[in-house]
């Protein structure tokens, strides 16, 4: 959505929606240069000779930025609390979960369009002044080119141009819906999918238009937690007894194969019509740990599970260049699903076996993939591993002075 069209339409749109901008402002008049607080230094930065991609790895007191190509850290960066990162959609920066919201965090690597090539800069990373959100700032979902944050302490929806974070702009079209542990997810066509709850419980979805007004609901997803976006512009989100997928305005349920059968967290790919979730089926386990992972056909209504022989947690899924459906298993490896068929095509080892800690926040190996390549991380022995999926091994290894928690990045 143009920002000017965005606000054009706010004149029309529903009381308790409004315009929001950040702490950020304009660094370099519509270029694609450096974020508010990143210094007047970052937007000029140093001109190197191709993209600089670089991770963002969470530990106990801050953040470290890391070269994605070489592994070298770049930056340590301090903050409070348990952190949680999110993608923003721009090549440059990530979102900070804090405790009152979500903070734009510029990792200090990006590129500028001149005609017909690029110019490519990198500069120091830093925390900026840009933040959205309230309180428990929950899932950040980048669909569609634009990218939806969702805070569950306040029902609050933001959406952000991720061409407007890169220009340093922090300004976003928001929305407010009862507070729960929700997810939203902008479209294209101007509308937002939206979780329905409070703070009991999450039933199911609405499709709300450009003025927020609902145009479609679906009230069959006990639990709502997770989503995944496919080929095509398909949406799904995890429910206790199956999955919804949204397409277009039009909301179907596939039905787990057991009366129970739990989907929580997806990983989804632009060019499969395939979802990758999870799989649980012990209502009543305070941690369980499942060796089954769920296909779901967005196209056929199939869902597939497959065993895998080995355990995996919520960090543990993501999908790569082909969309090929990719599990780390508490095995140490990475498994590689053909997602149409389901069959497991390699297993590619890369740290020790480990197990899954009681508590959701503790450190456990994630994994990350940026093209074709796939980051893991050891909090055991404080490594990082990249990982060439092409030939099913690792390319880069290093040790870092921190145990690693939570790891994402973007591609400068």
């Amino acid at each position: 959505m143009n920002i000017s069209r965005g606000l054009q339409a706010l004149s029309l749109v529903a009381i308790g929606t409004v315009l929001v901008a950040g702490c950020g402002s304009s660094s370099d008049g519509g270029d694609s240069s450096a974020s508010s607080s990143s210094a007047e230094s970052n937007s000029k930065g140093v001109e190197q000779e191709s993209a600089q991609p670089r991770l963002a790895v969470s530990y106990d007191g801050g953040v470290a930025v890391l070269d994605a190509t070489t592994l070298d850290q770049v930056a340590t960066l301090p903050a409070e609390g348990f952190i949680r990162l999110n993608p923003a959609g721009d090549g440059r920066h990530v979102f900070v979960s804090e405790s009152e919201g979500f903070r734009a965090l510029d990792l200090g690597t990006w590129s500028r369009s001149h005609g017909d090539h690029d110019h490519y800069y990198t500069a120091e990373p830093a925390l900026t002044d840009i933040r959205f959100g309230g309180e428990e700032p929950g899932h950040v979902v980048v669909h569609d080119d634009r990218t939806t944050l969702f805070s569950d302490g306040t029902g609050e929806i933001d959406i952000v141009e991720p061409a407007e974070l890169l220009r340093g702009n922090g300004v976003a079209i928001s929305h407010k819906v009862e507070p729960h542990h929700g997810v939203a997810v902008a479209r294209e066509d101007g509308t937002t999918v939206v979780s329905v709850g409070n703070e009991d419980e999450r039933t199911g979805v609405q499709i709300l238009d450009a003025d927020f007004r609902q145009i479609a609901a679906n009230d069959q997803c006990p639990n709502l937690h997770g989503e995944a976006a496919v080929a095509n512009g398909v949406l799904a989100f995890g429910c206790t007894d199956g999955i919804l997928i949204v397409r277009g305005n039009e909301i179907t349920k596939v039905q787990s194969p057991d009366v129970y059968g739990r989907i929580g967290n997806q990983a989804g790919s632009e060019v499969s019509p395939v979802v990758l979730g999870d799989y649980k089926v012990d209502e009543d386990a305070e941690l369980e740990r499942p060796t089954r992972v769920s296909l779901t056909n967005t196209d056929t209504g199939e869902l597939k599970l497959v065993e895998l022989g080995t355990s995996y947690t919520f960090r543990s899924l993501a999908r790569g260049p082909q969309g090929e459906a990719l599990v780390l298993g508490t095995d140490g490896a990475i498994h590689v699903i053909d997602p149409i068929s389901g069959a497991v095509t390699d297993k590619i080892a890369v740290i020790g076996e480990w197990s899954e800690p009681e508590d959701w926040q503790e450190a456990r190996p994630a994994l990350y993939v940026e093209g074709s390549t796939a980051y893991v991380s050891d909090p055991t022995n404080k490594k990082l591993f990249a990982v060439d999926l092409g030939s099913g091994t690792v390319s880069k290894e290093t040790t870092v002075d921190f145990t690693p928690n939570e790891l994402t990045g973007v591609t400068g």
